[in-house]
């Protein structure tokens, strides 16, 4: 269980940024032979992400449901992102038992969203949180004066204030 810091925080990020959601949803919960070897893919390609930091992955979270897994990634550039799920020995290995063992059979659900963050364009706020989300991509920092709102957020982000602030990096 990561360490949970009390007060108020926000993330700081340096350049533009894709924030990338990928998931599984159980659609036949009997067939398990068809979903468990899908679940377990996930953690095999975030232990090579980890570990190969320079392919432009910078971090992730779990979130799980009753019928699923949605994990979600931030990524340096979409450019990054796309080079790893088509070139990832990993993950290419896992895309094709899918398509070969699930297919089209609709026992497993799969999906992903991209979203391109352009520099200056987010805000995010966590009150006595572990170091989470956007925060464990860039730079966990203490909410200020400046920073109370989210519009003053994302002011702060889009005018690249903080520079002279304390910061907690993280990772």
């Amino acid at each position: 269980m990561s360490k949970v810091i009390p007060g108020r925080y926000t993330a700081q990020m340096d350049g533009s940024f894709v924030v990338f959601i990928i998931g599984m949803r159980i659609n036949k919960l009997w067939a398990v032979h068809k979903w468990v070897p899908v679940m377990k893919a996930m953690p095999k390609m975030l232990k090579e992400l980890y570990q190969n930091r320079d392919l432009g992955f910078l971090s992730a979270s779990y979130f799980l449901t009753w019928r699923g897994i949605t994990v979600v990634q931030y990524w340096r550039s979409f450019e990054q992102l796309e080079h790893y799920a088509r070139h990832g020995a990993i993950h290419l290995k896992a895309w094709r038992e899918f398509n070969q063992k699930v297919g089209k059979s609709g026992t497993v659900g799969i999906f992903h969203e991209s979203y391109l963050i352009d520099e200056g364009k987010h805000e995010c706020f966590y009150s006595n949180m572990p170091v989470f989300g956007l925060a464990q991509a860039g730079s966990h920092i203490p909410v200020t004066n400046r920073r109370e709102s989210a519009r003053e957020r994302l002011d702060a982000s889009r005018h690249g204030a903080g520079t002279g602030e304390h910061t907690e990096a993280s990772g």
